[in-house]
């Protein structure tokens, strides 16, 4: 037993809505019409206290979702660094945002405003880094927060509840404990949620989204499914391929949206390819999340080892078979990981997104098999293509650029580093993250105007000099 956490209900968080809309009261809240250089004192005030907890948060990640220590203590630091690279973004946003334009008569400042409540939902394998990119720039652009953190992975958060409680204002960031069937829906149905900020699956998303009364009132920023596609060609670095691969599909188990979920190889590389992989897939040290040097670690999702199971034995009647010694061997919630090949379009690795330790390969003759997959995928977020022949890289870049939102080349898939976009076509995403996109995604442009002439001039001049105002100010912070 590593800890509890309460199991709210419907009641509970329509107590932590009232709370997040009393604090934002329609955009008159204290935390909505603070300048935004005293958003950023808070934030940087919560960093403090935040890291200040480090140490437990990073055990209670390691102890509750299985990832290692070494791992856990990344995850830390990232988001760490992810925050101040936030306090840093907002800072120049506000920067290019502090001076006037006229236009056509007209004098305006525009400036990026909050948006009201907002949801985040955070996800087991990153209930950390995953959850705080969105819920520290939705916090610091001005909104209020309804937190639901993940079934796996709540524990970590309790560390944290203080230093949320001793920077920001009273009802700005609230968390929902239960289980999200019993409590989101009700959130949604109030019509009082402004945006969503949800990583997970998209049938989930999708049941969210449909409940809220007044869609057009609904932002939502949505991280989904994916089944990132690996693509080794017969000019690949084979060596450079299987080292990128097996980081790709196996880090923390496999369990990432980034990870690599499906490797098409040429036919004529193949065998070498499966003997490369399946050597280094095998050299993998497995073991529990605190030993030293450990790769392979317990699955977080107690039904995930049975479905995995059930992935690799339907593939196996389908005509596959695995290909590394003691792949798929399971013990409890411990899964070594298996290499499957030849893997076909009637089998359920072929599209489903498995989000473990299992490597579906299949072979393919023509380039235009791959490029097909991916058009009749679902999914969109990324690809990898392995090939060290200049053509062949660049014949594949302009199909894929238009099918995915990410290319990789000779490298795995991945969100960093945080100032890149991060979003995906199709099922796979809606809207962008990066450091800098989602204070966008967060916020809403509004200006103030008023026609070029003395008595406004003067009455502009006079509010600008006199600070009366949060928004309409040339206060330059640096």
């Amino acid at each position: 037993m590593i800890g509890t956490y309460p199991l709210g209900t419907e009641k509970e968080a329509n107590e932590a809505l009232v709370a997040a809309m009393k604090a934002y009261d329609n955009g008159r809240g204290e935390w909505p019409t603070m300048s935004v250089e005293g958003r950023i004192k808070c934030m940087q005030k919560f960093v403090y206290k935040m890291v200040e907890q480090r140490n437990l948060v990073v055990r209670l990640l390691m102890w509750e979702i299985g990832k290692s220590y070494t791992d856990s203590t990344k995850e830390f630091d990232r988001t760490v660094d992810y925050i101040n690279q936030t306090i840093d973004a907002l800072k120049e946003l506000d920067r290019s945002s502090s001076r006037f334009e006229i236009a056509e008569g007209v004098m305006a400042q525009t400036r990026r405003a909050p948006i009201g409540v907002v949801l985040c939902m955070g996800p087991f394998n990153y209930p950390l880094n995953e959850t705080f990119t969105t819920l520290i720039p939705a916090i610091i652009m001005g909104n209020t927060i309804l937190f639901k953190p993940p079934k796996h992975g709540t524990l970590l958060h309790y560390p944290l509840l203080r230093a949320f409680q001793e920077a920001f204002p009273a009802g700005v960031v609230n968390t929902v404990y239960g289980r999200g069937a019993n409590v989101t829906p009700a959130l949604m149905e109030s019509g009082n949620i402004n945006v969503l900020a949800f990583i997970g699956s998209s049938k989930v998303a999708n049941d969210l989204k449909k409940r809220h009364p007044k869609s057009n009132r609904l932002r939502a920023v949505l991280s989904l499914d994916a089944k990132n596609a690996a693509i080794v060609t017969k000019n690949a670095d084979l060596k450079l391929a299987v080292s990128e691969c097996v980081l790709g599909a196996l880090s923390f188990n496999g369990q990432r949206c980034t990870a690599l979920k499906i490797i098409h190889v040429h036919k004529d590389v193949a065998e070498e390819f499966l003997k490369l992989l399946s050597e280094a897939v095998n050299s993998l040290v497995p073991g529990m999340p605190w030993i030293k040097g450990v790769n392979i670690t317990p699955v977080a999702e107690p039904t995930k080892p049975g479905y995995l199971q059930a992935c690799i034995n339907d593939a196996i009647a389908h005509g596959a078979r695995v290909v590394n010694e003691n792949g798929g061997t399971t013990v409890e919630s411990f899964v070594f990981p298996a290499v499957v090949y030849p893997v076909k379009k009637e089998m359920k690795l072929y599209l489903e997104e498995q989000f473990g330790p299992v490597i579906p390969v299949l072979p393919f003759e023509s380039i235009e098999e791959p490029i097909q997959y991916q058009i009749d995928s679902p999914h969109g977020m990324q690809v990898s293509i392995f090939s060290n022949d200049a053509k062949e890289v660049s014949s594949l870049i302009d199909p894929f650029v238009n099918l995915v939102s990410r290319v990789n080349i000779n490298s795995q898939s991945q969100r960093g580093p945080d100032v890149f976009p991060f979003t995906g076509r199709k099922d796979s995403a809606e809207g962008t993250l990066s450091v800098h996109d989602a204070l966008r995604s967060f916020s809403i442009r509004s200006l103030v105007a008023a026609k070029m002439n003395e008595a406004n001039k003067k009455l502009i001049n006079e509010i600008v000099k006199d600070h009366d105002s949060n928004f309409l100010s040339t206060d330059f912070i640096f």
